[in-house]
């Protein structure tokens, strides 16, 4: 029935949570290295203890969740968003901890050093959710081309499938970045569309976000999976094909 699926990145290949947290880590050594803390002074250091570290992460999940929420509502584009959350949490972060502004070192700089570092690390970052790579074997296997399709930068969302090993899965990679679109805009779709040569009846989409990976798709005429992976209240009157486990996809394609 199918010619092509496009397939999330973010919860749906990789596993978010434990990938931002990694991420985050390296971010928060990176500003205890420029305001010149010692390990157990910094905040991921055994003085402050665990609970403080998590609560910290906890704040920083909160504040980029927030935000990348308004984006899928047109409130922010997501590069608007990848500026916004850093700034937000060193804001933040100052207000608790205002060691991490020593003299002649403000707010401006440690959200850069924040942020470069969070990049960096999350290009890094290759957690897979469990049943990925299983599910690109069977979609491979049925003759499926396959496309990643993901907001974010395109070069870290290419190296962190790289760095999982199923980067050669895909044909092609549509990232919103690169694409010029952010999902759920209908033109992201029309612009992956046209790249890959395929009409919407032709293309699948499996995502785990309702807003930008499902209903986004069916606006521009593709039909769905949702990835129901933290089992969310459903509608019953989309009528959308949901799986809670990627190995279920089977029963669909």
């Amino acid at each position: 029935m199918y010619k092509a699926v496009f397939i999330d990145i973010d919860d749906t290949l990789l596993d978010y949570i434990p990938c931002c947290r990694e991420a985050f880590d390296a971010a928060m050594n990176s500003l205890s290295g420029v305001a010149g803390l010692s390990a157990e002074r910094s905040v991921s250091g055994p003085r402050l203890g665990l609970s403080v570290e998590d609560g910290l992460f906890q704040t920083f999940f909160e504040i980029s969740g927030r935000l990348f929420s308004e984006a899928k509502h047109g409130l922010h584009t997501i590069a608007e968003v990848m500026e916004l959350y850093p700034r937000e949490f060193v804001e933040r972060l100052s207000e608790t901890y205002p060691q991490y502004l020593p003299a002649g070192k403000g707010i401006d700089e440690m959200t850069e050093t924040f942020k470069h570092a969070f990049r960096a690390a999350w290009g890094q970052t290759h957690y897979l959710v469990p049943g990925a790579k299983e599910a690109l074997d069977y979609l491979h296997g049925k003759g499926y081309r396959l496309f990643a399709a993901s907001n974010s930068f395109g070069h870290l969302q290419r190296n962190r499938l790289k760095q999982a090993g199923i980067l050669p899965y895909f044909e092609d990679t549509y990232i919103s970045m690169d694409i010029g679109y952010d999902k759920p805009d209908i033109r992201f779709y029309q612009e992956a569309l046209r790249r890959c040569g395929l009409q919407p009846q032709d293309v699948l989409m499996i995502g785990d976000s309702m807003t930008t990976d499902i209903l986004g798709a069916q606006k521009a005429g593709l039909d769905v999976i949702f990835f129901n992976r933290r089992n969310e209240p459903l509608d019953p009157s989309l009528h959308i094909p949901t799986v809670s486990s990627l190995s279920e996809i089977q029963q669909f394609v």
